[in-house]
């Protein structure tokens, strides 16, 4: 694939970096490397030592990890606008997961030590990083809760409501397109594919699934969520 072209006008679209000014984008530009991916390629293992800090610029991509048994464990989705490897860049500590591409994708990344300027010199990239930082640690603590206390079926609903925030819901509705494969879904929940299957089946024989094309179509969207807070403690 061609190399993407350099664009500070690219990262003026990254929420890190709104409001900086042009000549400051124009210079981390020049300091970025520049990445086109096609779908289903690693960008980033854990067993890479470098630090790099990477940008979303379009596309999707999976951060994701395995056992040592080979087992996949998906954390999350990124899209557009979405930063990654900033952990390791801070503290100098090997990588937490690898990220591989859904679809294509361009990436630009910056090295750890240009990063740590660009957090002392712009107090406000390094107030939006801190922020970043804190939603990441509630995400995880969320998980762990939902791992340790919830059934499979309370699992799917949280996950399923998760996607639905991030996708956007429109009159109680959420469409998430393309539907996530049932696989990926047992591996953010850490169950088995079967038992998402038929726990969307019942979701769908109630109402509250359903498929249209290649899209899942959340029909009730606040239902689901109080089905969550039942049993989360949070109703």
């Amino acid at each position: 694939m061609d190399p993407p072209i350099r664009s500070s006008l690219a990262l003026r679209s990254l929420p890190l970096f709104a409001s900086l000014p042009d000549a400051r984008l124009e210079q981390l530009a020049r300091q970025c490397q520049w990445h086109q991916l096609a779908a289903h390629q690693p960008l980033l293992l854990r067993a890479d030592p470098q630090r790099d800090v990477y940008f979303l610029l379009s596309g999707r991509l999976r951060v994701t990890s395995y056992s040592a048994g080979g087992r996949q464990v998906s954390f999350r989705d990124s899209v557009k606008g979405d930063w990654f490897g900033d952990m390791a860049a801070i503290d100098g500590g090997p990588r937490s997961a690898d990220v591989v591409t859904l679809e294509p994708s361009t990436v630009a990344s910056l090295d750890s030590a240009a990063f740590m300027a660009l957090l002392r010199e712009e107090p406000l990239v390094a107030e939006r990083e801190m922020r970043h930082l804190a939603g990441l640690v509630r995400q995880l603590s969320q998980r762990v809760i939902e791992l340790s206390t919830l059934g499979v079926q309370n699992r799917l609903h949280a996950e399923l409501l998760r996607m639905a925030r991030t996708e956007g819901i429109v009159d109680n509705v959420a469409r998430l397109d393309p539907a996530p494969l049932h696989e990926a879904l047992a591996n953010r929940i850490s169950t088995q594919r079967e038992q998402v299957t038929r726990e969307l089946a019942r979701l769908a024989r109630d109402g509250l699934v359903e498929k249209d094309g290649k899209a899942m179509v959340l029909r009730d969207v606040e239902r689901l969520s109080r089905m969550v807070a039942q049993v989360s403690g949070a109703g």
